[in-house]
């Protein structure tokens, strides 16, 4: 068989197109990278209970129109049991990174409240118009303005008529049905008109939280363990503010659900109260929202020390309003960061081993066969797999991650077993021909693809396994491996053979 009908053989012609298609749409669509290659973060939520696989979608179908809302690309979100949601963003800076978290942890419940009546939720909230951000006295105010029903503004109206400079509060997830225990200061602060805008008549914060909802309050003045769980009794959180931190570890020890706030760096008490209660505000009633005369349009606002946390605040706050609240409370179990630039020397990392390990090849094949015309086949071969594997990622936009790599590298190392495999066959055949024409060569490759097609059989059924029940790096490694266990079976182990022949017949004569 000569060389021109070798390349006009069809296994070899498939080969060939296959490798000339995958390099089109490595030009056309480049390569997607995974987060532990390009960088970015992943995060592990998990939900407050087991739920149903209806529930699941729900809350993955939120966080998706959440995050998605944020600009951020690359986004996958994966359910993984039923109490866990696994979210991977690639590509991203620190900071795009922990925006992501908070907008996570947002349960986005929100609450309109005056003088401790409830007169606006989340279900209220009609639109969510443009932010904006300008400075104001060295620092940065920022505005969320939407449109509450006019059913809410006309009970706003009711009973806020006549209260003009009274204190209007708005909250995003406070700590309902909870006991406060806070430091004498904080507890002084709160009962103070610092919370009642312009009208030292109005209901103190302490009242107003207990009235809408069910939030008690406490003086820490070193109360025992058990007097504390006694006061939250039927409660279901304990929120410790600006109290000895040991408080919150005996706490622990009991097996209390306990949230725990400190003053940050240049905090002031206001903002860890207004922090721990999810409070924007209090704003302060005008004159022409005293009338009577129902409003829809209204606004959260606040301040910022710079333009980038402002628009940043601004952006979360923004997000949760307009996607609603989750179906269930969920939680931040941990999260990974990777930088884009550990990301980049992945890659060449990768690249090297890559060539490295194609070149270790051809050097153990030649040893094995003393035959360049067998070494170069096989390496030419296990290439041309590589190059499909991407082309076909490249094409349907596979996040090629560590795992997912590490997937390719076994399907060429079970490659190169099955290509030695069809070679030894035919030097076989080349041995038993001269002594007696006991088997034909085609009787001989017929025995070679049985076996290779047996080991690829096992090792698809073993990675769909893993493939169906598994999520993250593992999922990322069965694809690629039963990939390219495919792309070996039905495109270049068939040319292998037919190349194969040529060359040793060509060596015989």
């Amino acid at each position: 068989m000569s060389w021109k009908k070798v390349l006009l053989n069809g296994r070899v012609l498939l080969l060939l197109i296959f490798i000339m298609g995958s390099i089109a749409s490595l030009l056309a669509y480049g390569l997607t990278f995974g987060l532990d290659i390009s960088g970015g973060s992943a995060i592990t939520v998990k939900l407050e209970k087991p739920v149903d696989s209806a529930t699941m979608e729900q809350v993955r179908v939120s966080l998706d129109k959440r995050l998605n809302q944020l600009g951020v690309k690359d986004i996958k979100i994966q359910p993984w049991g039923d109490q866990f949601i696994l979210v991977k963003v690639a590509g991203v800076t620190e900071e795009e990174a922990q925006s992501i978290k908070e907008t996570i942890e947002r349960q986005g419940v929100f609450f309109a409240e005056f003088e401790g009546e409830i007169f606006a939720t989340g279900e209220d909230i009609e639109q969510v118009f443009n932010i904006r951000i300008e400075p104001s006295g060295g620092y940065y105010k920022w505005h969320v303005p939407f449109r509450i029903s006019k059913t809410a503004a006309e009970k706003f109206a009711k009973i806020a008529e006549g209260k003009a400079n009274y204190p209007v509060d708005m909250f995003l997830d406070p700590p309902k049905n909870s006991l406060l225990v806070v430091s004498p200061d904080v507890y002084a602060l709160m009962t103070s008109n610092e919370f009642k805008a312009k009208a030292p008549q109005a209901m103190p914060l302490t009242e107003r939280i207990k009235k809408a909802f069910n939030i008690d309050t406490i003086t820490y003045t070193n109360q025992s363990i058990d007097e504390i769980m006694s006061l939250a009794k039927d409660k279901e959180l304990i929120v410790l503010i600006d109290v000895d931190s040991g408080l919150k570890e005996q706490l622990d020890a009991k097996g209390i659900k306990v949230r725990y706030f400190e003053r940050g760096t240049n905090e002031d008490l206001t903002e860890v109260i207004t922090r721990a209660l999810g409070l924007y505000g209090p704003y302060t009633l005008s004159e022409g929202l005293a009338r009577g005369v129902p409003s829809t349009d209204v606004e959260i606002t606040g301040t910022a020390p710079d333009q980038y946390i402002a628009q940043h605040e601004a952006q979360v706050i923004a997000v949760v309003l307009s996607s609603g609240s989750l179906p269930i409370k969920v939680y931040v179990e941990g999260s990974q960061y990777i930088s884009p630039e550990l990301g980049e020397n992945f890659k060449k990392q990768v690249l090297i081993a890559g060539i490295a390990a194609l070149i270790v090849v051809g050097l153990v094949i030649y040893a094995h066969y003393r035959k360049i015309s067998i070494a170069v086949p096989v390496v030419t071969t296990s290439l041309s797999e590589v190059i499909i594997i991407l082309g076909i990622a490249a094409l349907i936009k596979w996040n090629l991650d560590l795992p997912s790599i590490a997937g390719i590298i076994a399907a060429i190392g079970t490659g190169v077993d099955q290509q030695i495999v069809i070679t030894d066959e035919l030097l076989g055949s080349e041995r038993k021909e001269r002594i007696v024409k006991r088997s034909s060569m085609l009787k001989r490759m017929g025995r070679a693809f049985f076996v290779i097609l047996a080991s690829a059989s096992t090792t698809i059924v073993a990675m769909s396994f893993l493939f169906k029940f598994f999520v993250g790096g593992l999922r990322g490694f069965a694809f690629t491996t039963i990939l390219g266990v495919l792309i070996g079976i039905t495109i270049t182990r068939p040319a292998y053979a037919e190349i194969a022949k040529v060359l040793l017949q060509a060596k015989k004569r």
